[in-house]
């Protein structure tokens, strides 16, 4: 969904008393062409748009509205729920609501995420009250307390000449049997409070989110820090896991070691390396990769010598709780640890020297697909920008685990998305780099390359756990890629059309839908569903 550009260019060339013909004469451009700019019915970018923000004396960010875009998006996502459907709203509605009251817009999106987080505490109630055995037995204990006082209560009551031991002793039951169900009914609170604390991950994890995607994913603080880290290293031109080791244990006395095997879980998944603090030290599995050991020993490194930064940049006032800057320290030193493997002139240097070649930068670097795929995101520095790219990642059933926006290019914060995205058709080819251009709904083309791979087993029982990651670029930039070399990148004739979702996608004749479209202001209308189901298995043709 384009953002209303041309609605601030209009705005704007008439609060300086610009006519039309004017000030298109002024930028180069014919009337007819800037009033089609005007009414949002042409994409403007690059040089033009800058001399458009020149000539109009506004900064190209607040121009472009990148979070505007992002805002479009939230509202469409928002207006295809169920539970809004009979509204008949869609995305006119959500582009006129945010040209015109862009608060209004912002409370709409914040209202429907606290919505959101009480539908899932109230599914997490719900499944806990069918499900769970030990909260049955607690209002089994509490109704079986509360008969028993109950009828000691109604013996006292109705029988007035109890002689007074019999008294005592019913008095005795209504006071222990209280104080029992006291202490149950105590202990079901605790566990209610338990069971939302544990499900209250969606604000903070979007808080988080917004941060970031404010903060375009770059943070000065930390690259300033970063560059300062990196002069206490040898003299080598990378970071090596041998000198990271050197700098934990000479400044921390930490040291790394390797099993075959750590025992237990910390997080319920399979772990590679964990950190026993009172020891100080850092434990690998020894099926960990050297990439992995690498970026954890830098992370960690990076949380103990940048913790007055994290800690500075957490305490942001658009993180509202301590859960969402717990994760933000956790985000934030992975961002650290990035900046220290990857320095920011060189990479960005070598990344356009190969053509953003990123199995080159991975072996150049000594690091993962995935990292070198983060570190390409983060390079948004003003003047010295790499290509804007957005991020996904996915695990084989499609549920998307980890995203970056790509501005202007709409996308689902969570679930899964459109089932012909090559971020899934990368499972069928493990190893290789998968790529096509794709052509949305509303006229946007783009690149998208993708890659699965397979956390190394740690024995011959166990099974490979498979990741896809994708990077998509605007298809502006893909000849700048040596991903776009040999591509009809001229020709939309040959993109595969996609959309976001299929919930928000208007394909009416998609073969590949899985869901019903939400009918938005466009009225009701039948969608064909196909009888088979997108298959995710690994390795298939």
């Amino acid at each position: 969904m384009r953002a209303p550009i041309g609605l601030k260019i209009r705005n704007q060339r008439k609060s300086l008393g610009y006519s039309q013909s004017n000030f298109a004469k002024s930028i180069g451009i014919s009337p007819s062409y800037l009033n089609l700019i005007e009414a949002n019915k042409r994409d403007v970018g690059g040089t033009l748009l800058q001399t458009i923000a020149l000539k109009l004396d506004i900064s190209l960010d607040e121009l472009t509205g990148e979070n505007e875009q992002r805002l479009l998006s939230a509202l469409e996502e928002i207006f295809s729920d169920p539970a809004l459907e009979s509204l008949k709203m869609g995305s006119a509605e959500a582009r006129d609501l945010v040209a015109t009251n862009p608060r209004a817009a912002r409370a709409l999106h914040q209202t429907y995420r606290a919505y959101a987080e009480a539908v899932a505490e109230a599914e997490a109630y719900s499944n806990r009250l069918k499900s769970d055995p030990l909260l049955a037995d607690l209002l089994h204990q509490m109704l079986s307390q509360i008969t028993a006082v109950r009828s000691s209560a109604e013996i006292l009551t109705d029988v007035p000449d109890l002689e007074l031991a019999e008294q005592q002793r019913f008095h005795g039951m209504v006071s222990r049997e209280s104080r029992a169900l006291s202490d149950v009914a105590q202990t079901l609170i605790d566990q209610f409070e338990g069971e939302a604390g544990r499900n209250r991950s969606l604000t903070p994890a979007r808080e988080l989110d917004d941060l970031i995607v404010e903060e375009k994913n770059y943070f000065p603080t930390l690259e300033e820090k970063a560059a300062a880290l990196r002069a206490g290293f040898a003299r080598r031109g990378s970071v090596v896991e041998a000198e990271l080791a050197v700098q934990l244990e000479t400044e921390f006395g930490i040291t790394t070691k390797r099993v075959a095997e750590l025992g237990g879980t910390e997080t319920g998944f399979p772990m590679q390396y964990r950190f026993d603090a009172k020891d100080k030290v850092l434990w690998f599995q020894g099926s960990a990769t050297l990439a992995t050991r690498q970026f954890q020993m830098a992370r960690l490194y990076s949380e103990l010598r940048g913790r007055d930064e994290l800690i500075a940049l957490a305490k942001d006032e658009r993180l509202s709780s301590a859960a969402s800057r717990r994760l933000a320290i956790r985000a934030l030193g992975s961002y650290l640890a990035g900046a220290i493997i990857f320095p920011y002139e060189d990479f960005l240097r070598e990344a356009e020297q190969s053509s953003y070649d990123i199995d080159y930068l991975s072996q150049r670097y000594a690091a993962s697909f995935e990292q070198v795929a983060h570190r390409l995101v983060t390079l948004r520095r003003p003047g010295a920008e790499g290509i804007p790219f957005g991020f996904l990642r996915a695990d084989p059933s499609g549920r998307l685990s980890k995203h970056f926006p790509l501005p202007g290019m709409a996308w689902p914060n969570a679930g899964h998305g459109c089932p012909l995205w090559t971020l899934f058709d990368a499972f069928r080819h493990p190893n290789d780099v998968v790529r096509q251009t794709v052509s949305y709904p509303d006229g946007g083309r783009y690149l998208m390359l993708a890659k699965s791979f397979a956390k190394r087993a740690d024995r011959f029982q166990s099974r490979p756990l498979y990741t896809s990651v994708m990077l998509v670029c605007d298809v502006l930039y893909a000849d700048q890629t040596v991903y776009g070399k040999g591509m009809s990148l001229d020709n939309p004739q040959v993109d595969v059309p996609v959309g976001p979702t299929c919930r928000m996608c208007i394909r009416r004749s998609c073969e590949s839908r899985q869901e019903e479209m939400f009918t938005g202001a466009g009225g009701e209308h039948t969608v064909r569903l196909p009888l088979t189901e997108i298959n995710f298995d690994i390795g298939g043709s």
